[in-house]
């Protein structure tokens, strides 16, 4: 399942934290002799990068994929989070700060003129290239929400030159939509227009919105979409062409292992400074720490369960003790939400048991997150209570956020009302007696005899998660839910629960939603009928009406996160934070704290 915001692994690392500002950073730019040795960066348990190309679905949308894979070839427009922070970064951006005018309804976009790899610059028809294969293939990408932003509220865009235009249909919230949406649009380059080997295609230079272009972009999207499948060509002369960012791909295979060597036509303002960056698979966190032991990874991770003492998010306690002298450990704040997806599908058989907000609200209170932040995350976590980061300001929500949990821990109280909705005991389960609509009935749906099953496919390799799902579904055992727990790697995870609707009910892969590349925890991907990310079909009138007043108007997120604390759309989890071990002997100009966005950023490196 993948992740428009990007699907987030417990494990997964991004070095360099904070949380996000809706203002600008600037780097610390270094400068650098000729690059020189190889940084060993351990990719996530089970989550090894496994497609190249930007214009993507669901199914791929993961943090592996795009924050620590083709991020480093292949820039976006807009660039987001540096170093401390999740904020804005014109200074790595390939366009220019956009404008505003006409009452926020014409949007211009002016690049800078940097270059792809293969000397082509990077100007408007690069822009119109993803712009028009958006138009014409939108549902085929994760970042498309229906009513929202680009495509469906863009009336025309004009370009010429280094010049793209968009009119809009409606006044746009500038922050909204640079973070939002214009993050999202990654330039291409014309090698890719295809629609054939040695076929060049008309995606690029066609006119936004004509049917003629349609036509041809989806002919190129099929033709990129089937090469990207071939894992075997990302390494061929079409890919690399499109390489902008500051490394490009030398080798990969399909077991994730996977190399990077400077790109050495590069035009933004940090080059790489080591010769070689080399991300490791591993199938277990157990099998990477053999490795960290081993001295054979620079970047890594350990799980929480193998540390001795308590530390916080923002304070490291003991580090793991086999490793400790030659590697420094790291913390940080995510910018996320942690939870395990519901499944509303009528496609699922649990869906008549998850569409009752009481028994949500009966699996929420079994969720002891204090108890399992301490005991097993070993203090590095934040409680979730609504689909805010946990570190988000008054400056980013506004005022009247809740900080209230309305469904603490407390299995007594979840007993009680499952037996006020005529639950009752049979068997070894317990089972509907009062079936019916009624306050003290089961629910729409449910006929009499139907047993309580609740079954949670989660990304397994991980050890503190694994303890986590066995809590909770002891949780749900004890007060008689036939409570099931199945466990995949996480690209299986992600794939089966975004694709196939019958297959799941509840979804644990790991560590939640990172808000990337739509930075604005607005809610719209997630929650909205028919979003991108709503994986489970959840569908409340008023939580699109609530979102919408954050989006289309410019109301703060308070009233609509507080809805989302109330009704539970998903099942909150402990938002952990996963300690990164950095090796003492590299070097940084943006410190190593993992980044907020789980950015990879290794160009800022150096031994």
């Amino acid at each position: 399942m993948q992740i428009k915001h990007r699907l987030r692994l417990a494990t997964t690392i991004g070095l360099a934290a904070g949380a996000l500002t809706l203002g600008l950073v600037a780097p610390s730019v270094s400068g650098a002799a000729t690059p020189t040795g190889t940084i060993t960066f351990a990719e996530g348990a089970g989550a090894s990068p496994n497609y190249n190309f930007p214009y993507m679905a669901c199914t791929y949308f993961s943090v592996s994929n795009i924050n620590q894979f083709q991020n480093m070839m292949y820039r976006p427009l807009y660039w987001f989070g540096l170093g401390a922070s999740a904020a804005y970064v014109p200074s790595l951006s390939l366009a220019n700060s956009p404008v505003f005018s006409n009452g926020n309804k014409t949007v211009t976009i002016t690049t800078k003129g940097w270059k792809f790899m293969n000397g082509q610059v990077i100007n408007a028809q690069s822009v119109m290239f993803f712009m028009n294969m958006y138009h014409a293939e939108p549902t085929q990408y994760c970042g498309y929400n229906k009513g929202f932003g680009i495509p469906d509220q863009v009336a025309s865009v004009t370009s010429s030159a280094n010049t793209v235009v968009l009119h809009m249909t409606q006044s746009m919230n500038p922050n909204w939509f640079l973070y939002n949406y214009l993050s999202e649009i990654t330039p291409m380059v014309d090698a890719w227009d295809m629609t054939a080997a040695a076929t060049p295609g008309t995606c690029a230079t066609g006119v936004y919105g004509a049917k003629s272009t349609d036509a041809a972009c989806k002919a190129v999207f099929n033709y990129l979409t089937a090469q990207a499948a071939k894992q075997s060509t990302y390494t061929d002369a079409m890919w690399l062409a499109g390489t902008d960012g500051p490394w490009k791909l030398s080798h990969y295979d399909s077991l994730g292992n996977v190399t990077f060597v400077p790109n050495t036509t590069y035009s933004g303002p940090q080059k790489a400074q080591t010769a070689q960056v080399q991300l490791l698979p591993f199938s277990t966190t157990a099998a990477e720490q053999i490795a960290l032991r081993a001295g054979k990874v620079d970047l890594g991770y350990v799980d929480p369960t193998s540390l001795s003492g308590l530390g916080t998010p923002s304070r490291p306690g003991p580090n793991w003790s086999p490793i400790a002298s030659r590697f420094n450990m790291v913390v940080g704040a995510p910018w996320s939400v942690d939870y395990a997806a519901y499944n509303f599908n009528s496609k699922s058989p649990e869906a008549k048991f998850l569409n009752q907000l009481y028994i949500r609200q009966v699996l929420q209170m079994t969720v002891d997150q204090p108890l399992m932040i301490k005991q097993i995350n070993k203090g590095y976590g934040y409680n979730q209570i609504n689909p805010m980061p946990p570190t988000a300001s008054v400056a980013v929500t506004g005022a009247g956020v809740s900080k209230t949990n309305l469904y603490p821990y407390n299995p007594k109280k979840a007993a009680a009302i499952l037996k006020a909705h005529g639950w009752a005991t049979s068997g070894s389960f317990l089972a509907c007696a009062k079936p019916g609509n009624a306050a003290t009935e089961c629910g729409p749906g449910i006929k009499k005899g139907d047993v309580l099953t609740i079954t949670i496919l989660y990304g397994s390799g991980i050890p503190s998660l694994q303890t986590q799902v066995s809590t909770e579904v002891s949780e749900w055992s004890a007060l008689g839910i036939d409570a099931q727990e199945s466990g995949a790697p996480f690209n299986s995870v992600v794939a089966d629960c975004s694709a196939n609707a019958s297959s799941w009910s509840v979804c644990l892969w790991g560590a939640g939603w990172i808000y990337a590349p739509d930075y604005y925890p607005s809610g719209e991907s997630l929650f909205a009928q028919g979003a991108s990310f709503n994986i489970g079909n959840y569908n409340n009138p008023a939580m699109t009406k609530a979102i919408n007043a954050t989006t289309f108007g410019t109301a703060t997120l308070a009233a609509y996160s507080n809805l989302a604390a109330q009704q539970l759309p998903v099942l909150y989890q402990p938002n952990a934070v996963s300690p990164v071990e950095v090796i003492k002997s590299l070097k940084s100009t943006i410190g190593f704290a993992p980044n907020p966005l789980q950015n990879f950023m290794p160009e800022y490196y150096h031994f």
